[in-house]
């Protein structure tokens, strides 16, 4: 590779890196919303987030063979992602995190690394009655072609962004345009309803927002349900990006995630976007550096190479907890939820 296709080589990775952070920002998004209500590192979020990827290849499974249109049964997967999803998170708060609300701190942290171990052996017990453990989604005809291909309609378009380095695939277009929908959505919810108004006022003061007449547990709960129905929908667009999935998937995604909510600042909507994004495009750069390194003839840059992305995400957290530890939008600009 030379100085002149090293540009649209950046733009290829760099785009690349964008669509997964939205899949690190979503999944961000559960962790933050339960911090802001209760001040608690879910750490059991990142299998909730993998029972929705194990709900979607079950979706895709059973319908693999259906005449229905590709774009429904993303629809259908998604839906049921959600509900299962949301519907387990709300079940853990209320049989593990209600309980021990008023314990110290550390209690219910452990609390929540022991529940995302059980999660994680029940997913794979249950998929493992059936004989699977790795599970490859089986998606609509279509959907891993290019995006605007040479036989499509919109070909100029793909003509267009092929010549600037952007060449995605149609799941990827539409990962990008689900995870917008649930941006805005949430942002929506959040900030414009009265649902919202009573969320970010249990999460300023739990206690005077109950003497205002506001059900702090009946709100929790919703949190609960809404983080949950994120996880499933980012456990969706994770199949639907890298094709397979098992019980211990979360593990990785879920560690980037909870960085990307420290490195935007835990607790804030547009923070955990913005790490999300941040990361994704930081773990693709690393990714590559060791053919940055050749092209530009700093040969020791050459041992570099995917296998350091996740080491990336941890140097992100340590330099951010070092030097700014209330995240890149800090205190003074956190919204909480």
């Amino acid at each position: 590779m030379d100085f002149a296709t090293l540009a649209p080589f950046l733009v290829g990775v760099i785009v690349s890196g964008l669509v997964l952070g939205f899949v690190y920002a979503i999944i961000a998004l559960g962790y933050t919303m339960v911090y802001g209500v209760l001040q608690l590192i879910n750490f059991a979020h990142s299998e909730v987030f993998v029972t929705g990827a194990v709900v979607g290849f079950e979706v895709f499974r059973v319908l693999g063979d259906s005449p229905m249109n590709g774009y429904l049964k993303l629809l259908i997967a998604l839906l049921a992602a959600m509900l299962v999803s949301g519907l387990l998170n709300v079940l853990i708060e209320r049989l593990a995190y209600r309980p021990l609300r008023n314990a110290p701190r550390l209690v219910p942290l452990i609390t929540a690394i022991g529940v995302s171990l059980i999660l994680q052996d029940l997913i794979r017990i249950i998929e493992g009655f059936q004989g699977r453990f790795d599970l490859t989604y089986r998606l609509p005809e279509g959907f891993s072609t290019s995006f605007c291909g040479a036989e499509s309609s919109c070909a100029p378009i793909g003509k267009f962004l092929g010549t600037v380095g952007i060449q995605l695939q149609l799941k990827e277009v539409m990962l990008v345009v689900v995870s917008l929908i649930m941006l805005g959505g949430l942002n929506y919810l959040v900030n414009y309803t009265k649902l919202g108004r009573a969320i970010r006022a249990v999460a300023q003061d739990r206690v005077t927002a109950g003497l205002m007449g506001i059900d702090a547990n009946g709100i929790i709960s919703l949190t609960f349900l809404i983080g949950g129905a994120l996880g499933g929908v980012s456990g969706v667009l994770f199949g639907l990006k890298f094709g397979t999935v098992n019980a211990y998937s979360g593990f990785d995604p879920g560690i980037v995630a909870f960085t990307a909510a420290v490195l935007g600042g835990i607790g804030s909507i547009p923070g955990a976007v913005l790490g999300g994004l941040v990361l994704g495009v930081i773990q693709n750069l690393i990714g590559v550096t060791n053919i940055l390194g050749n092209v530009l003839g700093l040969a020791n840059l050459g041992v570099i190479d995917s296998s350091y992305q996740r080491i990336g995400a941890f140097l992100v957290l340590v330099l951010i907890l070092i030097f700014k530890p209330t995240g890149l939008l800090g205190r003074s600009n956190t919204e909480k939820v």
